[in-house]
């Protein structure tokens, strides 16, 4: 198992949970609030611990930050919680990414970029998948595979309106 893995795995709030801009904008900004808070909190101790006792730690204080964003939910914003289900939980599997592969120098500036990239990415497809289900009556937006395509016409978007050309990469040598 490589560390990719949990990356992949970081795709079941995005595609979930996103089906109305409400619901994308509050789970972004849980992923924004988890993650800047677990690793501003975990900054003093990244001298301290090494190892098992390290990520003992980074997981405790996951698992903390991730309960107290489902119990704000649940206390100020019940219908909404219900609909987001556990997928607040699953935001733990973005912190792990984060910790794991950013690099130790131009930390914040990196992490920061990455998140309000999917920051925006979560308004965008919560936002489209709403008006396709709403203005152009398509039922298949809110469902899991309906954000999957969606989700892959964005990327291909995204890919198309890149400036520049691509690298050719070979898969091997001959």
């Amino acid at each position: 198992m490589n560390r990719y893995c949990l990356l992949v795995a970081g795709l079941a709030p995005l595609l979930g949970a996103t089906g109305t801009f409400i619901q994308a904008a509050t789970l972004g900004t849980g992923m924004l609030l988890v993650s800047i808070l677990h690793q501003a909190l975990l900054a003093p101790l990244r001298t301290r611990l090494s190892g098992a006792m390290y990520w003992l730690a980074s997981l405790l204080l996951i698992a903390a930050l991730a309960s107290c964003l489902q119990l704000a939910l649940r206390a100020w914003a019940l219908p909404l919680a219900l609909a987001l289900g556990h997928f607040p939980a699953l935001l733990c599997l973005q912190c792990l990414v984060a910790d794991g592969l950013l690099p130790a120098a131009g930390r914040w500036r990196q992490l920061l970029t990455q998140l309000a990239g999917l920051l925006l990415l979560y308004l965008l497809l919560g936002t489209s998948r709403q008006w396709l289900e709403q203005s152009l009556g398509w039922h298949g937006a809110s469902l899991g595979f309906g954000a999957l395509l969606l989700l892959g016409s964005l990327l291909a978007l995204y890919n198309r309106l890149r400036l520049g050309h691509a690298l050719s990469r070979r898969q091997g040598t001959r």
